[in-house]
C-alpha cells in the first residue's frame, strides 16, 4: 500500500481499511510519522498536545476484529484527534490546555467519545487549544495554552489559527489526522475552520451530548467535527450524534438562501469572495435573497457575555465537583493561576474568570435578563428572518484573513454569533483566497436543519473544486 495514507479522505481511508488494502496499524503509523515530521519537526505547527500511548494497541484490536469478521462501524480503524477539553477514560489528560489540569485524567469517556469508539474510530491523540477554550482573559491569544504553547496556522505560520479549537482545525488541515473533534461556544469551530481552510460543523446545541466536556456555557456549548470535505464532516457528525444526517442533495433550484453581507463589507477582498460564493449559488439554481440585515441591539452582545459569565461559573463548579482534579471550584482555579502566574499567565491574565466568580448564580435576576436579551432575542430575530423570507439557509462570510499571532483579535470579521447565541447550526466551508490566506463562508439554519445546510454546502464545495493545501510558509 502507498505509504501516503495521510493524503486520503476519511471516507477513502475507511474503505481501504475495510477492504484489507491496508491495516489500521499501517494507517496509525502513517499519521504518527506525519505528526513527527510536520507538527513536532519541520513546520512545527504545535497542534498536538499528546499522542495516545495505547494507540497501537487499539489499532491491533481493530485489525483483530477485522480478521475475525466482526461487525464494523463506519469509522473502523480511522484515526481521530480530540480537543483536550473532552474527557477520555484512558491515559490521556483532559487539561483544557491549562497547567492546573495537566494531570487530570477522566474516569470515563464523554458520551461522544464512547460513540466514536463504538463506531470503530481510533483515538490518536489530543489537540492544543486556546487555554480554557478562550475564556480566561480579555487579552487571550488564540491557539496558546500554558501546556502546549502556540499553535500555528499551516498556511502562513506567523498567522493565527484562530480558536479556540485551534489544534483540531490545524491537525486536519495539515493531515495529522483525517478527522478531528472541536468544541464551540461562539466561533470556536467555524472560526478556526475558516482560518485553516477546512470544513467545520457547529451543530444545533444539544444534538451532541455535552456531558464530559469542560464547560463554558450550557446555552451555547457544543462539540462538532472538522474535516477536509463536507462528506467526511458529516460522517463524523453522525458518529458523534448517533443519528443520520441524510444530506439533502436535491437540486438547489428554487432554494431560497438569504445573504448577510454586512460583516464582510469591512474588507474588500472578503466582500468580493462572499459575492462570488453567492453568484455560484445562484448559478446552481438557488434563489438568492438580498437586502437582509439582522437588526440587533448592541445590548445583545453584552447580554451574551453576562450569560457566559453566569453559566461558566455554574458549569465549571459542577464539572470540578464531579472530577478528581485537585481543584474544588472556580475560586480555587483562580487561586492556582495566581500562585503560578509566571508559567500560567506570562502573556495575559484571567479577567473572565474573575468576572465570572463575581456572579451570583443562575437564580439571580441578572442571569434571567441575560438569557432573555441574548438567546431569546437572537432566536426571535433569526426565526423572523427565516419566516418572512421563506429561507432554507443564510450565507455569510465566516472570517477574514488570519491576523498575525499576538496582534489584537478584536474587530476581525466573524458571523459566528448568529448561530452561537441562538444555538442553531452552522457550517463553515473554505471558499477563497484573500491576501494569500483562506476565507470561508458559513451557512446558518434553523434548529436541526443540518441536512439542508449540508446539501447546500456540498453543492458549493463541488462548484469550488479542490481547495489548495497548506504550504507552511513564513512571512516577514
Amino acid at each position: 500500500m502507498d505509504s501516503d495514507l495521510t493524503a486520503l479522505t476519511a471516507t477513502q481511508l475507511a474503505e481501504v481499511i475495510d477492504s484489507g488494502t491496508c491495516s489500521a496499524r499501517e494507517a496509525v503509523q502513517a499519521f504518527l510519522d506525519r505528526i513527527d515530521a510536520v507538527d513536532r519537526d519541520g513546520p512545527a505547527l504545535n497542534a498536538m498536545l499528546e499522542v495516545n500511548p495505547t494507540v497501537m494497541e487499539i489499532a491491533c484490536q481493530r485489525d483483530g476484529s477485522s480478521a475475525r469478521g466482526d461487525e464494523r462501524g463506519p469509522l473502523h480503524g480511522v484515526p481521530i484527534v480530540l480537543k483536550a477539553n473532552i474527557d477520555t477514560g484512558d491515559a490521556m489528560a483532559t487539561s483544557a490546555g491549562s497547567l492546573a489540569l495537566a494531570n487530570h485524567r477522566a474516569v470515563r469517556d464523554a458520551p461522544l467519545v464512547a460513540r466514536l469508539r463504538a463506531a470503530g474510530a481510533i483515538l490518536l491523540g489530543k489537540t492544543n487549544l486556546s487555554e480554557w477554550a478562550n475564556f480566561r482573559s480579555t487579552q487571550s491569544i488564540s491557539g496558546w495554552s500554558s501546556i502546549g504553547g502556540q499553535t500555528r496556522n499551516p498556511y502562513v505560520r506567523d498567522r493565527s489559527p484562530s480558536g479556540s479549537s485551534s489544534g483540531s482545525a490545524v491537525a486536519v488541515a495539515a493531515r495529522l489526522a483525517p478527522l478531528s473533534v472541536g468544541t464551540e461556544t461562539d466561533g470556536s469551530i467555524v472560526s478556526p475552520a475558516g482560518a485553516c481552510g477546512v470544513v467545520g460543523i457547529k451543530p444545533t446545541v444539544g444534538a451532541i451530548d455535552r456531558e464530559g466536556i469542560v464547560p463554558i456555557a450550557a446555552s451555547t456549548d457544543t462539540a462538532g467535527p472538522f474535516a477536509n470535505n463536507v462528506s467526511d464532516a458529516v460522517l463524523l457528525l453522525d458518529a458523534l450524534s448517533g443519528t443520520s444526517t441524510a444530506p439533502s442533495r436535491s437540486s438547489l433550484k428554487g432554494a431560497r438562501v438569504g445573504v448577510l453581507r454586512h460583516g464582510a463589507r469591512s474588507h474588500a477582498g472578503v466582500a468580493a469572495a462572499l459575492g462570488e460564493a453567492v453568484d455560484a449559488l445562484s448559478g446552481l439554481g438557488a434563489h438568492v435573497v438580498e437586502g437582509l440585515f439582522l437588526d440587533l441591539p448592541d445590548a445583545i452582545y453584552d447580554a451574551e457575555y453576562q450569560l457566559l459569565l453566569h453559566e461558566f461559573k455554574d458549569g465549571l463548579n459542577r464539572y470540578l465537583a464531579g472530577h478528581d482534579t485537585g481543584l474544588r471550584d472556580l475560586a480555587s482555579l483562580i487561586a492556582y493561576n495566581e500562585a503560578h502566574a509566571d508559567v500560567v499567565m506570562p502573556l495575559f491574565g484571567q479577567e473572565h474568570f474573575e468576572a465570572a466568580q463575581a456572579t451570583e448564580g443562575l437564580d439571580c435576576p441578572a442571569y434571567r435578563t441575560a438569557v432573555a436579551q441574548s438567546v431569546d432575542a437572537m432566536r426571535e430575530a433569526v426565526d423572523c428572518m427565516f419566516r418572512k423570507s421563506d429561507l432554507r439557509a443564510l450565507i455569510a462570510a465566516t472570517n477574514g484573513p488570519a491576523w498575525k499571532i499576538g496582534e489584537s483579535e478584536r474587530g476581525h470579521i466573524s458571523s459566528s454569533s448568529i448561530a452561537a447565541v441562538s444555538g442553531y447550526p452552522s457550517i463553515a466551508v473554505p471558499w477563497a483566497w484573500v491576501d494569500g490566506l483562506p476565507v470561508a463562508v458559513s451557512f446558518i439554519g434553523l434548529p436541526h436543519s443540518e441536512a439542508h445546510l449540508v446539501g447546500v454546502a456540498m453543492a458549493l464545495e463541488e462548484a469550488r473544486g479542490t481547495f489548495p493545501a497548506p504550504e507552511y510558509s513564513l512571512r516577514d
